[in-house]
């Protein structure tokens, strides 16, 4: 196996394939497999990418996120989907990353182009159950969600 380093090549990289993909978002994954026991990866995000609302039950799924490049927003929820915090990470900046406990309602926007920030948590992959999935929010092809989403943007909007 060899070292992969992370320089901005990579990260351009991967930001470049966020940008051409539909969803607006490509990760770049370290772990060798979806059953591997720790996942680590790069997740590039351009603004308008909709990642709804989701939590992880399983005790072992904490998150950890680390920005490395661009700003991004996490929105924190209540069981109900009433936003109960909100946090500004960015790059350098005096926020850098946020650790996400297990069973927290959670998502994450990008607040400019090129955001790229690194992931890890507990493998092996578990396609997300409904109980994991906001009820209270639209999914990626509602359309509700650009409506929602503009709603969540608008959090980061004051004093930009």
């Amino acid at each position: 196996m060899k070292a992969v380093l992370i320089d901005q090549a990579l990260l351009d990289a991967v930001s470049r394939e966020a940008a051409a993909s539909p969803r607006r978002r490509r990760n770049r994954n370290f772990h060798a497999a979806d059953s591997a026991p720790a996942h680590r990866l790069l997740n590039a995000i351009e603004p308008g990418s909709y990642v709804p609302p989701h939590r992880h039950l399983e005790a072992t799924k904490d998150e950890t996120i680390l920005v490395l490049r661009g700003r991004l927003g996490a929105v924190f929820f209540d069981d109900r989907g009433e936003v109960v915090a909100q946090a500004l990470l960015e790059a350098g900046g005096e926020r850098i990353g946020v650790d996400i406990p297990h069973g927290t309602w959670h998502t994450v926007l990008s607040l400019a182009s090129g955001t790229v920030f690194f992931e890890a948590k507990a493998g092996p992959y578990v396609p997300p159950i409904p109980a994991e999935r906001a009820a209270w929010a639209p999914t990626e092809s509602d359309p509700g969600a650009p409506g929602y989403f503009a709603r969540l943007r608008a959090l980061f909007e004051v004093g930009q």
